[in-house]
């Protein structure tokens, strides 16, 4: 693949993933194991509230194939085809749920040196399209998405940002919601590992006249712990600790609270995810 700007996901995610990544308010438990062959065969369980979920996951890469074949207690089954370079700088992912059978989609990812471009079409009678595009450098990118429903012949969004990177830190801004919403936000590494992190978002929307302003960041303690925390404008205060118990196996503890309203229960999770 390309060096390339990237894909329009791509903008704005490190702040994203720094203010939303890992706080939980539920109990998981993961468990994975990988063989040889190159199969990994993930069981995960949830319990939220008193509503308990698992699921069971096996993964096969083959060359440049990957199979991603998933099973959950509801009843339904998954599956993931994901095959890079059937054309040069391309990656294709078709995806299935069952059984809804109107669930599938077809994906196609084309990436160059100084532009990406994805496109996924809907595989039932009314399909939805989906097109973005991204230009310019792994330093400053340029892109814009949209969506139309092939049946009412309307779109049912478009959205436009804008990314600059350095080193040691990035800033986006996303218009986004048909431009009833923007976004902008700042992440700022604090060492060269990018372990430890400050992160700044505000957003407005038009419609509401609503503005939200959230900071937030992570520390690295030692080299197998680290701590984060966020708050918004809005008195929402959360903060979670991750440690790794063991090489690769994660214990995740997080808390959420209400600053303005107390007398609310807080939310609390607990991850584990253990790997061999």
């Amino acid at each position: 693949m390309s060096k390339g700007p990237g894909l329009f996901a791509d903008i704005g995610k490190k702040a994203k993933d720094l203010l939303t990544r890992d706080y939980i308010s539920d109990q998981k438990l993961t468990v994975s194991t990988y063989s040889e062959a190159g199969v990994a065969i993930t069981s995960t369980a949830v319990k939220k509230g008193g509503l308990s979920t698992g699921d069971v996951g096996v993964l096969y890469k083959y060359k440049n194939s990957v199979i991603d074949v998933k099973a959950d207690t509801g009843s339904n089954i998954s599956a993931t085809l994901t095959v890079i370079d059937i054309f040069p700088s391309t990656k294709t992912i078709a995806s299935f749920k069952f059984p809804d059978y109107n669930s599938g989609k077809l994906e196609v990812q084309y990436f160059h040196d100084h532009a990406a471009l994805t496109t996924s079409v809907a595989l039932n009678q009314s399909p939805a399209v989906d097109l973005s595009v991204t230009m310019g450098t792994p330093s400053i990118a340029f892109g814009a998405e949209a969506g139309y429903d092939t049946t009412s012949g309307s779109f049912t969004k478009y959205t436009a940002g804008i990314s600059v990177a350095k080193p040691d830190s990035c800033a986006s801004i996303l218009l986004g919601d048909k431009g009833d919403t923007i976004r902008a936000s700042y992440v700022h590494h604090l060492d060269s590992l990018k372990k430890s992190a400050v992160v700044g978002e505000i957003s407005r929307r038009f419609s509401t006249n609503d503005n939200t302003f959230t900071v937030g960041g992570s520390y690295a303690v030692d080299r197998l712990t680290t701590v984060k925390a966020k708050l918004n404008n809005h008195g929402n205060l959360g903060a979670l600790l991750q440690h790794e118990i063991l090489p690769k196996s994660l214990l995740t503890i997080s808390g959420e609270f209400e600053t303005k309203a107390l007398d609310k229960t807080p939310k609390f999770g607990l991850a584990l995810a253990l790997k061999p």
